[in-house]
């Protein structure tokens, strides 16, 4: 079980690049997301199950690894980004901007800008919540702000 949960949360063991693991996660998730929606094109109530599925199941593996590993939201766990480009993914129809890669570009770039950043509510969730909700949520908030981030910047161009 350790063995599978260290690949689960590291995303195939991602986690353990030593330089910037969580911007490697994320460039992996993006290519991941991409071809789950973009050439798989599965329903969006199927992809919206997945969702659900993925984020209960990461955050029981994220309290396990914490507890097997002693830490809390350590840089090996990468599955947050994953969920958190999986949610942008879910609004892709309403943020596609000229074409896929200039989409995929802004999305890899806004999300990693405020995963660092970390702005309210993501900061309170990140510090407030010691399991695996609270290292999910924040993710998923960067998300959140990408979406509305990326939906502004259609409404300009």
């Amino acid at each position: 079980m350790k063995n599978f949960t260290k690949l689960f949360v590291s995303i195939f063991y991602i986690g353990y690049i030593k330089i910037a693991p969580g911007t490697w996660g994320s460039l992996a998730s993006l290519f991941l997301m991409y071809i789950l929606f973009n050439i798989l094109s599965l329903p969006l109530v199927i992809l919206v199950i997945i969702f659900i599925i993925l984020f209960f199941l990461s955050n029981y593996l994220i309290n396990y690894f914490s507890s097997f590993t002693d830490s809390h939201d350590s840089k090996h766990i990468i599955i947050d980004e994953l969920l958190g480009i999986f949610f942008i993914f879910l609004f892709y129809d309403f943020i596609n901007i000229y074409n896929n890669f200039v989409t995929c570009l802004l999305i890899f770039v806004i999300f990693r800008l405020f995963d660092i950043s970390k702005l309210f509510p993501a900061s309170y969730f990140d510090k407030q919540l010691h399991n695996g909700y609270g290292v999910i949520l924040d993710d998923i908030i960067a998300g959140l702000y990408t979406v509305l981030t990326i939906m502004i910047i259609n409404a300009f161009i």
